[in-house]
């Protein structure tokens, strides 16, 4: 497990890409530009696109809603209204110096949905975001005063005390090369991994100010009262588990479990994936995705 932990590090590195700094495969896409909410004194920004039914993304650690999400939204919002927030700490959101939990982000995700008076909506999370929606649902099931979503997705998720039971280090010094090593733990297809993409990721990094939020997740994550291994039963709405097949940062064998343990969890495997299928392949998580969004 200390190899899942270190393979971790080097990963977050990476994920912090911008849509428009990864290669596309097809015309490019434009998305609105980010507004801004006020939750607990905080600003949150947030993607919003779309009409119809309530779909909320949650991203992943070091990373942000247009960066997890920027693939995908526009597909999505051709059904749906969908609304994707950058976490307290990353991405355009306010960044204050405290002690980052899982239950941080679990209580903002809560305040962000109230301040946005989202009340009946469909739920999905990717990586750190995937834990924080299993925890936020299962948090909701006994705590009328939180929305319940209808559906979740779980997408390459964390939540496992497997993945942080001896720690995580912390965060190497932003440069070229670890971004690049990031990248090769972050993608199965190595070709995406270009000089470009490299210094875009870099120029992100220095701008957006994020490191701290990581290293201080980094000495919190051990929480035993967040990690879902455990409670993964109480979650009762219908739930997708969804998996890149090559994820070298949480292993299948987790995704295998979080189907294993939801009542009624079903899993997609996505062939040729890394981490990320939302980023990486785009078009098959959503063949994955719509019709589990779509089903009465």
């Amino acid at each position: 497990m200390r190899r899942l932990s270190k393979t971790l590090r080097t990963a977050v590195l990476a994920s912090t890409l911008g849509a428009a700094c990864i290669p596309s495969h097809g015309e490019a896409q434009i998305l609105p530009p980010l507004q801004s909410v006020s939750v607990y004194g905080q600003q949150i920004r947030f993607l919003e696109a779309g009409t119809g039914p309530d779909l909320v993304l949650v991203h992943g650690l070091g990373s942000s809603a247009t960066m997890d999400w920027g693939k995908v939204i526009p597909e999505l919002s051709r059904h749906y209204h969908v609304i994707a927030m950058d976490q307290l700490g990353f991405g355009a959101s306010e960044k204050p110096l405290i002690a980052y939990g899982i239950q941080t982000w679990v209580d903002m995700l809560d305040g962000f949905l109230k301040a946005r008076h989202i009340t009946h909506f469909m739920l999905t999370g990717e990586s750190l975001g995937g834990w924080i929606a299993g925890l936020y649902t299962i948090e909701a099931a006994q705590n009328s005063s939180m929305a319940m979503p209808v559906r979740l997705i779980l997408s390459d998720a964390a939540g496992h005390k497997s993945l942080v039971e001896h720690g995580l280090p912390l965060f190497g010094p932003v440069s070229f090369s670890g971004i690049r090593t990031g990248l090769r733990w972050l993608f199965y297809n190595k070709a995406l991994i270009t000089d470009e993409l490299v210094q875009a990721t870099f120029r992100t990094r220095l701008a957006e100010g994020a490191q701290y939020t990581q290293e201080s997740f980094a000495r919190n994550a051990n929480a035993p009262d967040t990690f879902l291994d455990d409670s993964m039963k109480a979650i009762h709405v219908p739930t997708l588990v969804i998996w890149g097949q090559n994820d070298q940062v949480i292993p299948l064998a987790d995704g295998h479990d979080f189907a294993a343990k939801i009542p009624g969890a079903h899993l997609t495997v996505i062939p040729q994936s890394g981490h990320a299928p939302s980023i990486e392949r785009p078009e098959a998580f959503l063949k994955a995705v719509e019709p589990f969004l779509a089903a009465k």
